[in-house]
């Protein structure tokens, strides 16, 4: 059996919420490997991987018994990227980024790009630089021992944001060029499966709110998945486009199947979201070797949840990971220049350790010896003077019984009254009066700071009590309009509840409030 997997993952260094962790240093580095393993899945593909080649680290990217590939972002830091896992026993004897091949290396590159010829240069690199495709051919071998070839794309398809026109377009070109390469593949005799994220719910099922969307059958990128597709239903009925969506083939009725909710609405707790995560297999693959295909909604850690499928074939490895394995990488293969190569001698001849250290003793007994010869010459203190010793500094300040001979004394010119101003205090008179000054001071500090918050708390109505829904009667929740407009930045209240169906009384209500008037 081969199991595949597909999940976005949203950030591979960001640690997994589904995962349980010991070493919280470590986590990012064990949560991966964790994952892997509670997949179970030969092939693992992510999206959405949100890293770049120079902050990958070498635990991310290797673990033990899987080799990996990664496609990254060209343009922006932290953004989209894509990357396939593959247990050694499915180890590919191809892989390749991009869809375009301006990526390719023409060295265990899986090829067959088809007519291109609609793209310019410009728009194919444009389609590659974001790290949005990337794939993998393998040997399978089928029950009755032929073996196959399968290629795998691990895609994660732009989202068309309503406020951005050329993302729309962006992504459509994106989904010409998937096809066109999909359909390359198929025409050169290999079996073809597309899996990932491709940012589009395909019918009203896979939808939460299809009823209320204006147009919904007439989005762009469903009609193109309308002519990728076959009929639902793995029969051999008429006949559409060249792949199956595997789940639907298995599960043609089946409602509330989503992979994707909104983290900020809390709208997966009532499966409130939408279906665009697939497993797509071309129609003689998915009747022929398909013996599941499923979603794992208890896997968290991310906005979506993983989807896969069962193909009924056993994994042939290559003997020899192809050249964009990620262990080939200069910086984890041991083969990139270091620093320290440059200030670390490599080989230390112990002769030379030896030596230097007799130099190092040399060199601080001479040191001692010089030392000592400059103590020797330095002029001794005589003994008269050394018995006086050294004078305190409260000397000069506190008058001596006794003075020199030699030494003046100074005399204060005696004031009328001195005598009757200054009357000398015992030390309880002192201490009473360092006890009263100080209680009065404390008195005085308090009635200062009783006066200053009695004038704020006048000046100043303090925060406004959160204000209950009206359709729970329940403690709201604050927000923050991040949307760009006229009201960037004002705080509102709105039900605290997850958001759900409009006819389930456990969703959100519609109360809305602002915070403090514009």
């Amino acid at each position: 059996m081969l199991r595949v997997v597909s999940w976005n993952i949203n950030g591979i260094r960001s640690p997994m919420q589904g995962v349980v962790c010991q070493e919280p240093s470590n986590c990012a580095t064990m949560a991966i490997g964790r994952i892997l393993d509670e997949l179970d899945a030969d092939i693992v593909c992510l999206q959405e991987t949100k890293v770049t080649r120079d902050v990958l680290t070498e635990p991310l990217a290797i673990v033990e018994g899987y080799n990996s590939y990664f496609s990254f972002s060209r343009n922006r830091s932290g953004y989209s990227g894509v990357a396939t896992f593959c247990k050694d026993r499915a180890t590919p004897m191809a892989a390749e980024e991009g869809l375009s091949g301006l990526l390719a290396t023409q060295k265990g590159d899986v090829g067959c790009y088809g007519n291109m010829d609609a793209f310019t240069q410009e728009e194919l690199r444009a389609l590659d630089s974001e790290g949005r495709a990337l794939l993998t051919q393998h040997k399978i071998r089928t029950q009755e021992g032929k073996e196959r070839t399968l290629t795998l794309i691990n895609v994660y398809c732009p989202h068309a944001d309503p406020g951005k026109p050329e993302r729309l377009a962006f992504k459509m070109r994106f989904y010409h060029l998937l096809q066109i390469r999909a359909e390359a593949l198929l025409a050169a005799g290999s079996h073809v499966i597309i899996l990932g994220d491709l940012n589009t719910a395909h019918r009203p099922i896979d939808h939460w709110d299809a009823v209320n969307l204006e147009r919904f059958e007439e989005d762009p990128g469903r009609k193109w998945m309308d002519g990728l597709l076959s009929s639902l239903g793995c029969q051999s009925g008429s006949h559409v486009g060249p792949f199956i969506d595997s789940y639907r083939c298995f599960q043609p009725k089946k409602k509330g199947a989503f992979t994707c909710w909104s983290v900020v609405t809390g709208a997966r707790y009532l499966n409130y979201g939408s279906r665009i995560d697939y497993v797509l297999g071309d129609r003689t693959l998915v009747i022929d070797t398909f013996q599941a295909s499923f979603l794992l909604h208890e896997v968290m850690g991310s906005d979506h949840c993983p989807v896969g499928a069962v193909l009924n074939v056993s994994p042939v490895p290559a003997k020899q990971c192809p050249p964009l394995c990620t262990r080939f990488l200069p910086e984890f293969a041991g083969t990139q220049l270091k620093i320290l190569r440059f200030l670390v001698p490599r080989e230390q001849d112990t002769v030379l350790e030896q030596s230097a250290l007799q130099l190092s003793n040399q060199s601080k007994v001479q040191t001692c010896q010089n030392k000592g010869r400059v103590r020797s010459t330095r002029s001794r203190p005589s003994q008269a003077g050394s018995s006086r010793g050294q004078k305190n500094l409260k000397s000069y300040f506190q008058p001596s019984s006794s003075h020199p001979q030699g030494s003046p004394v100074l005399e204060l010119p005696s004031l009328p009254g001195m005598g009757a101003l200054i009357t000398p205090k015992t030390s309880e008179e002192e201490t009473l009066t360092k006890v009263a000054e100080g209680q009065a001071k404390a008195s005085e500090a308090k009635d200062e700071k009783e006066v200053q918050t009695s004038f704020w708390k006048s000046v100043l109505g303090g925060p406004m009590p959160t204000p209950l829904c009206g359709g729970h009667r329940e403690p709201c929740v604050l927000r923050t309009v991040k949307k760009p407009g006229p009201n960037l930045g004002r705080r509102f209240y709105m039900c605290a509840r997850p958001r759900g169906p409009p006819t389930d009384p456990s969703s959100r209500c519609n109360f809305f409030l602002w915070s403090r008037p514009s």
